[in-house]
């Protein structure tokens, strides 16, 4: 080759730095680490030790100073490929992750290139491959800024390039590290404001609502653990508000902001949440909130029909359950811990010694105490549970009417009856609130009713969204109609009974004191008695100024965070005369309004009689003296409505057919009345016309006459006047015939 082609063999080129590939990677857009500031120092150590290697072979250097200049122009075409081969190859032996980090950047078709110009330039040498040879005439700056990877430019090209690469560097390694300062402040200020407590002062309730809006949304679980501290905050504030408080804020701001701390925290709606929460004090009131996130235990009742406490507790613990009894105040209930086998498919149950059967429903039955023999309503009766439990009291005697609206929920009630062995049940389908006007004169009555559900969040969680202000509002007014109907249905003249027993799965004012109250208005018949429970916190007698009885103690509350049960209410009245005439009935009319019928008119001044039933009535005849007519009706009389009581069917309905028919008698009469007024109309009318007609022919018969007698006149007249004329006849014998014309 050429003189012009020849350049001579330089010393090792100097490995691409870090900073190199950093600035390549940045260009592509691909993630790059920092170079450290100890690459610089290696460089300048490695161009040290490349200036003490000239020194070794002289007679290369004096060679390549007599060709430098002719190949000056070679130097852009051939040298740099030369030289960024063999810097590629030994960047690669000695930093094999530096390689890895760089990916796809080097193109391999360049690479393979490059690498056959290499092997060409070797052989131009004389095949030197000696690393010691370096050009001393060349600068070590001037080298190193020669070393830089492009295929398209020039040296200045590559040198500015390189100048705005470092710049960039910097630059973008003082934004991050700015950006990364203005993160790490936001999240301290984000701690500092949802930690606050407003016990120390900070920013205002608003500011903090607006926050919380915006972090309720997500409801990360660090949102919640602030929201829960914050909650006991502001719970301790208001305990001892007078010297905890902050400043220029009142009672009532804390209250606010702890309502819908709660409502972001549990769920609740803030309507719900803030009627709730008004029942109790701060502290107790998140208790409650909180024991409603926990389920209650799961309680079984004992059957006692079928077998006793004791023995079905080791039959079931034989089988893997851990139970125990669930207190003092209740001899049939279990506790059941743990269970190896489905409660509601063990052989006990389907034999029908137990019933799955929450703590709860236990206290109306208890506080009713049905006794043997009596006739018993329970107005709301699905799915059975404190029916069956009535039926265990009493023993299988008496009777017990199991009503409940629902045809659906009745299949369910029937199937618990039968299963569990009650006999002395009667299940009827009707509106309770009709019950007084079915059926009458029962000893004790148990109205378990249809309520909001607020003691039961933890069964049914839907409650606390699902519950607004109109349930507060038709859920009462029907709870009221129905515990009127439960006092009318009741015998006052009951010698063991008279009682009534309301109770709900509710714990608000609204659905419990409030309907026990206006049923006291209502029915000064009635008063309230001790519920004989052995626990439970008394009723309100004042609630956010309403005042109510102060017999409203009586009743009894029960909330899962004091006893561990459903949350409940239970009231019992006693009955002691008759519903006065001018009372409201249960369906809101008033009884001393007069019925439009006779019929009900009779059916309101009816007195039903509560005589109690005898055994048998004896007859007392007289055979001397005679049967008396009139004391024996009112005997079968009595003895035919006792009989209808003691199968169960409303005395008053023997009345009702003669009813009837007297009003179908007094239809008839009018009727006939009606009928002969219309018949002597008529015939009033027909005479009437007959004598018209009447005097229509003699008028005419008149005429006729008259017409006649005329005709015959001029006809006599004219023959009279032509005889003359033929033949004068003598005047007498025309006088005569004339006379009898007239008398004709």
């Amino acid at each position: 080759m050429g003189v012009g082609r020849r350049m001579q063999k330089q010393g090792p080129p100097e490995p691409l730095s870090e900073e190199h590939f950093a600035n390549l990677k940045r260009k592509k857009g691909l993630p790059f680490d920092d170079p450290t500031a100890g690459e610089d120092t290696r460089r300048s150590k490695k161009q040290k030790i490349v200036k003490k290697q000239p020194k070794k072979s002289g007679s290369n250097t004096v060679a390549v100073k007599g060709a430098k200049k002719e190949e000056k122009p070679v130097k852009k075409a051939g040298t740099k490929p030369d030289h960024r081969s063999k810097e590629s190859k030994k960047s690669r032996k000695a930093s094999p992750d530096d390689d890895e980090e760089m990916g796809d950047e080097f193109d391999l078709e360049d690479l393979d290139s490059d690498e056959v110009d290499v092997q060409k330039l070797g052989d131009d040498f004389l095949g030197t491959d000696d690393d010691s040879v370096y050009d001393s005439d060349q600068d070590p700056v001037a080298k190193k800024e020669a070393f830089v990877f492009s295929d398209d430019e020039d040296d200045e090209e590559d040198r500015e390039e390189k100048l705005t690469a470092a710049n960039i560097e910097g630059l973008s390694r003082k934004l991050d590290m700015q950006r990364e300062k203005e993160a790490e402040e936001n999240e301290a200020e984000l701690r500092d404001e949802a930690l606050q407590t407003n016990i120390e002062g900070g920013d205002d309730l608003e500011d903090d609502d607006d926050q919380l809006k915006t972090k309720t949304k997500t409801l990360l679980a660090p949102d919640l653990q602030m929201l829960r501290t914050r909650i006991t905050d502001t719970i301790r504030v208001l305990d001892d508000f007078s010297s905890l408080a902050e400043e220029g804020k009142s009672r009532a701001e804390y209250t606010s902001q702890l309502i819908k701390d709660i409502c972001a925290y549990y769920g609740y709606n803030e309507f719900l949440a803030e009627k709730l929460f008004n029942l109790f004090p701060p502290r107790e009131a998140f208790a409650f909130f909180e024991a409603n996130e926990s389920a209650r235990p799961v309680v079984i009742r004992t059957n006692t029909l079928r077998t006793h406490r004791r023995d079905l507790a080791q039959a079931l613990i034989n089988r893997g359950v851990t139970l125990e009894p669930v207190g003092k105040w209740s001899k049939v209930g279990l506790q059941v811990f743990d269970s190896n086998v489905p409660l509601g498919a063990t052989p006990e149950y389907l034999a029908g010694h137990y019933i799955l059967q929450a703590a709860s429903s236990f206290l109306p039955v208890m506080a009713l105490c049905p006794q043997e023999g009596e006739r018993v309503l329970d107005m709301a009766s699905a799915p059975g549970g404190k029916t069956t439990h009535m039926a265990a009291l009493m023993k299988n005697t008496g009777v017990i009417f199991a009503n409940d609206p629902s045809k659906q929920r009745a299949k369910g009630l029937i199937g618990n009856i039968h299963r569990l062995g009650a006999r002395n049940v009667i299940v009827c389908n009707y509106d309770a609130r009709e019950f007084p006007r079915v059926m009458g004169g029962f000893d004790r009555v148990l109205l378990d009713a249809p309520c909001s559900g607020t003691g039961v969040i933890a069964k049914d969680p839907s409650v606390k969204t699902n519950r607004d202000e109109k349930d507060f509002l038709q859920l009462p007014h029907l709870q009221k109609q129905l515990l009127l109907a439960a006092i009318d249905s009741v015998d006052h003249a009951s010698k063991t009974g008279g009682y009534v027993v309301y109770s709900t799965c509710s714990v608000a004012v609204e659905e419990n004191e409030q309907v026990v109250a206006y049923a006291l208005s209502r029915r000064p018949n009635v008063k309230l008695v001790e519920t004989g429970l052995a626990f439970g916190k008394e009723g309100f007698t004042s609630f956010m100024g309403k005042s109510f009885h102060p017999s409203l103690k009586l009743t009894r509350r029960y909330y899962p965070h004091l006893y561990n049960v459903d949350g409940f209410f239970v009231a019992k009245f006693q009955k002691l005369g008759p519903t006065p005439a001018n009372a409201v009935r249960a369906n809101g009319v008033d009884k001393s309004n007069k019925p439009a019928d006779g019929q009900a008119a009779e059916e309101a001044q009816e007195v039903v009689d509560k005589t109690p039933i005898g055994a048998e009535c004896e007859a007392q005849d007289d055979f001397g003296s005679g049967f008396d007519d009139g004391e024996d009706k009112e005997y079968m009389e009595r003895a035919k409505r006792n009989a209808m009581r003691r199968r169960g069917l409303d005395p008053r309905a023997l009345k009702k057919p003669s009813a009837a028919k007297k009003t179908a008698e007094k239809g008839e009469e009018k009727k006939t009345e009606g009928a002969a007024a219309a018949a002597a109309e008529v015939t009033e009318k027909i005479e009437k016309l007959e004598v018209v007609e009447e005097r229509k022919v003699d008028e005419s018969a008149k005429t006729k006459t008259v017409k006649t007698t005329k005709k015959v006149v001029e006809k006599v007249t004219k023959k009279v006047e032509e005889k003359p004329k033929a033949a004068a006849p003598a005047p007498k014998k025309a006088g005569d015939k004339k006379k009898k014309v007239a008398k004709k």
